[in-house]
């Protein structure tokens, strides 16, 4: 039927860890089925994801209207227009129900990059924090590509997305996640074979360049619209090498930990001096 029944499947809860799956790509996208595949032999999978691609739409939370949950088969499910963040918020109190919750979320696996200011954007990375909010251990793991990988949506056998993927939730499901409340794991996966990663580093979120790449069209009716376009990675070098997009470059796979706390506390004490002048 595709129901899921908290009541028949409590004794699942006891003898698996459960991991809650989700993306921005959308449910039908190839990095989610990539997901499922890698992570079904090691625990209980439920996925939730957008009816539709919902790339760069941030922690968005719809409010203005009412969403649907669909059921596609059993255990997975799409939300129409939802976004990452709603998937995570509708599920965790409708799905997982009596005190019940997963024990990891993991979102992604998304394609392209999610490293330094574009974690903001990324409703890949919206889904982990959402998940941490709730007081689960989160992990958003992206696909770089390039122009060597045009076709990574066919052709790629994501090899090392799915080894590092498999790696960081069994340490997790052994009840090992290394970060505090309100903080998850971004994983960026470099556009190479496996064979050809050079290893793992943790890194910081490094500083993202941005251009402006905004064409202006008119519509056959004559009306003015604007279509964003994608920005190349390019990013200011950091002081130790030990970024994000540095990491990615020297073929490492990249494990930043990001903190919900965007307080700049080195400038609180300038900022109570700059208000009694």
């Amino acid at each position: 039927s595709g129901k899921f029944n908290t009541t028949t499947r409590r004794s699942l809860y006891s003898s698996m860890k459960h991991i809650l799956l989700t993306n921005d790509d959308g449910f039908d996208a190839i990095g989610l089925k990539v997901l499922i595949e890698a992570l079904k032999p090691i625990a209980k999978i439920t996925v939730v994801a957008p009816a539709r691609n919902k790339s760069a739409c941030g922690h968005s939370l719809t409010l203005e209207k009412p969403l649907r949950m669909v059921c596609v088969e059993d255990d997975f499910y799409k939300i129409d227009d939802g976004s990452p963040t709603d998937c995570i918020f509708i599920s965790i109190s409708n799905l997982f129900k009596d005190g019940f919750k997963p024990d990891l979320v993991i979102s992604g696996i998304n394609i392209g990059a999610n490293m330094g200011e574009d974690i903001t954007y990324s409703g890949t990375a919206a889904g982990a924090m959402e998940a941490v909010i709730h007081g689960i251990p989160a992990i958003a793991i992206s696909q770089v590509c390039n122009d060597l990988c045009q076709d990574i949506k066919t052709d790629w056998d994501f090899a090392l997305a799915k080894e590092v993927i498999v790696k960081l939730a069994s340490k997790i499901l052994s009840n090992n996640f290394p970060l505090d409340e309100r903080k998850f794991l971004n994983v960026n996966i470099p556009p190479i074979k496996a064979e050809d990663c050079n290893g793992i580093k943790v890194t910081k979120a490094g500083y993202r360049e941005y251009g402006n790449d905004t064409h202006r069209h008119l519509n056959p009716r004559g009306e003015e619209y604007y279509w964003i376009g994608l920005h190349p990675l390019i990013w200011k070098p950091s002081l130790n090498k030990d970024c994000d997009f540095e990491a990615i470059k020297a073929n490492y796979v990249s494990i930043t930990p990001i903190m919900l706390d965007m307080t700049s506390y080195n400038d609180i004490k300038s900022i109570e001096n700059w208000l009694t002048k």
